[in-house]
């Protein structure tokens, strides 16, 4: 399981991170968006190193590398002032990483963090680049009031996750509805998407992948978190990151945000011609 989740683990910091950066357009990012190699490479090397100090050292750097993103979250909430769901979503994007950079630094040391197995923090970081980071902006492309509701219960969810790790499972268990019912709503509102006739077909292929990947993976991310809260029969951990994993990372988020870059840039080119 390990290679799995070290591989799912680079893709989040070398190619979903700087794809997402792109697309919410804030020049205040740019500079962070060019030197993201220079802490995210770093840190893709740790997850093949065997735990101690050299680990620790290289996820350090990326967790810098967070921390310089997470630091843009109070200042884009100071300069816009706004509490517009979709923007709680860029919010939340920006912090998350910071969140799996801390998990990961832990479990490269070898260190138990609040008492969690290094199992649980090695998945803890998956898990906030993607759920997280990825789901987060890709929810705040959404217009309406279903735009809206996914937009704050994706970042909510993510929170109740976050929080059900100390308080418990069954608050764990809260957040993965939430989460889901955003992520189905997102699902909903990609295959809406897919049927406008404006993108093209590779667009709208990436955008059916995401949808239908997405729907599938949740339940079984709900059905995770059901079976640990109530002792019901539920997938392995091993189980959990071949599918559940795997799928969300290549089959929504990569899909997903290279779909929306397909889409911005075509809006740009429209917005030049015109």
């Amino acid at each position: 399981m390990s290679v799995l989740v070290g591989s799912i683990v680079m893709l989040g910091m070398l190619v979903i991170v700087p794809l997402g950066l792109g697309l919410v357009q804030d020049p205040a990012l740019d500079r962070v968006r060019r030197l993201w190699p220079l802490f995210a490479v770093p840190g893709a090397v740790s997850l093949w190193l065997p735990r101690g100090d050299a680990a620790a050292a290289l996820a350090l750097c990326y967790a810098a590398g967070t921390l310089l993103l997470a630091s843009h979250a109070p200042r884009r909430l100071a300069r816009l002032r706004s509490a517009r769901p979709a923007e709680a979503a860029v919010l939340t994007a920006l912090v998350t990483p910071s969140v799996a950079a801390l998990a990961l630094v832990a479990e490269r040391f070898g260190h138990e963090l609040f008492g969690f197995e290094l199992g649980i923090l090695a998945l803890t970081v998956p898990h906030f680049h993607f759920a997280g980071f990825a789901a987060a902006l890709v929810c705040r492309a959404q217009d309406g009031p279903a735009g809206r509701f996914a937009a704050l219960s994706v970042p909510l969810g993510t929170l109740l996750v976050l929080v059900g790790y100390f308080a418990g499972e069954r608050t764990e268990l809260a957040g993965a509805v939430v989460l889901t019912a955003g992520m189905w709503t997102v699902a909903l509102l990609t295959w809406r998407t897919v049927r406008v006739a404006g993108p093209d077909r590779v667009t709208r292929l990436l955008l059916a992948v995401s949808a239908g990947v997405l729907a599938v993976t949740m339940v079984l991310a709900l059905s995770w978190a059901l079976g640990e809260a109530t002792g019901l029969p539920h997938p392995t951990l091993t189980w959990m990151a071949a599918t559940h994993g795997l799928g969300n990372a290549l089959g929504f988020a990569l899909c997903a945000l290279l779909a929306r870059r397909r889409l911005q840039d075509l809006t740009r080119t429209e917005g030049t011609t015109a």
